[in-house]
C-alpha cells in the first residue's frame, strides 16, 4: 500500500521551508505568494499545523528569539521534510504529467487550453465557437 497524498497546508508549509527557514508572519506570506492569494492560512492553522509537522520530525526549530517582548520561533526543514517534500513533488508531477497524456491522447474538436500552461485544464470560447 501506498502513502497517502500530502495534504495542501503540508504541501504549502513544506514548500515554505524548501529554501529558507521562516517564522511564522513569514510563512503565512510566503503561503499566500506560493499559492497566489488562493490560500491565506490563519494564524491557528498555522500553528496547529506546524506543532504536527515538529512531531512528526519534519520541521524543526531552528532559532528562537524574543522580538518586541514575545517570543519568535524560526523554522527549518529536517532532512526527512526535505525527503518528504520531494516525494510529494514527484508524486505530483507524475499524476499533472499522466493527465496531460490524456488530455492530448482525445482533445474534442475545436478546443484549446487557455493560458498555456502544462497543468492548464480550462479551455477557451472565442467568436461564439471553441477554438
Amino acid at each position: 500500500m501506498t502513502e497517502r497524498a500530502m495534504q495542501e497546508p503540508t504541501l504549502l508549509l513544506l514548500t515554505a521551508l524548501a529554501d529558507a527557514p521562516r517564522h511564522g508572519y513569514a510563512l503565512i506570506q510566503e503561503i499566500t505568494a506560493i499559492s497566489d492569494g488562493r490560500v491565506k492560512m490563519r494564524t491557528g492553522t498555522l500553528y496547529g499545523a506546524l506543532d504536527r509537522l515538529l512531531q512528526q520530525g519534519l520541521i524543526e526549530v531552528a532559532a528562537e528569539e524574543i522580538v518586541d517582548g514575545r517570543a519568535r520561533r524560526t523554522y527549518a526543514l529536517t532532512e526527512g521534510g526535505r525527503g518528504a517534500l520531494a516525494t510529494e513533488a514527484e508524486r505530483l508531477r507524475a499524476v499533472a504529467e499522466e493527465a496531460q497524456r490524456r488530455l492530448a491522447a482525445v482533445r474534442p474538436a475545436g478546443f484549446r487550453p487557455v493560458g498555456g500552461g502544462a497543468a492548464t485544464l480550462a479551455f477557451t470560447r472565442v467568436r461564439g465557437a471553441y477554438a
